[in-house]
């Protein structure tokens, strides 16, 4: 959604200053790869595994700024404060007492600031930290070769794949 938003000429939305948090994203194709082998692979089994995508840890503020150099644009970064999901979800989970179709909204919200403020990396207990250096890389696709393979030309004529 975010390539697309971009590509509309908007600006790319992102929690704070874009560099509270970090992820190594992975691939559909690398997860689906590495759960096959979690299946087959007896010491894989019964555990709980990290995983983290091929290659280092990337911030949301890393992730806008390649967007845009890809399109040859300057940055046009917007920051949202992680706290307005929190305030979104206490809320709608107050209205959700009374029209509680709202409840689903309400925790969508705490959910999405829980993601805008932690970190998806290994969380060591001794530095209490989270660590790049500890999550493990998987896969062959980065979210980088993904936003490049999103705005390849579809055909020769120039226009980019949507």
């Amino acid at each position: 959604g975010l390539v697309d938003r971009v590509q509309a000429g908007k600006s790319y939305l992102m929690f704070g200053d874009g560099e509270l948090t970090a992820c190594k994203p992975i691939s559909d194709h690398d997860l689906a790869a590495y759960l096959a082998d979690c299946l087959e692979q007896s010491d894989l089994q019964n555990k709980i595994l990290p995983i983290g995508g091929p290659g280092p840890a990337i911030t949301p503020k890393e992730q806008g700024e390649y967007l845009f150099s890809l399109l040859g644009e300057p940055p046009q970064l917007q920051r949202v404060p992680p706290a307005m999901l929190k305030w979104i979800g206490r809320i709608l989970g107050g209205i959700a007492k009374v029209f509680p179709p709202l409840a689903a909204r309400a925790e969508y919200a705490r959910i999405g600031h829980y993601y805008a403020t932690e970190s998806m990396l290994v969380f060591d207990p001794e530095t209490q930290s989270y660590r790049a250096d500890l999550t493990p890389s998987t896969g062959s696709q980065t979210l980088f070769d993904h936003y490049r393979d999103l705005l390849k030309p579809a055909h020769g004529d120039g226009s980019a794949k949507v």
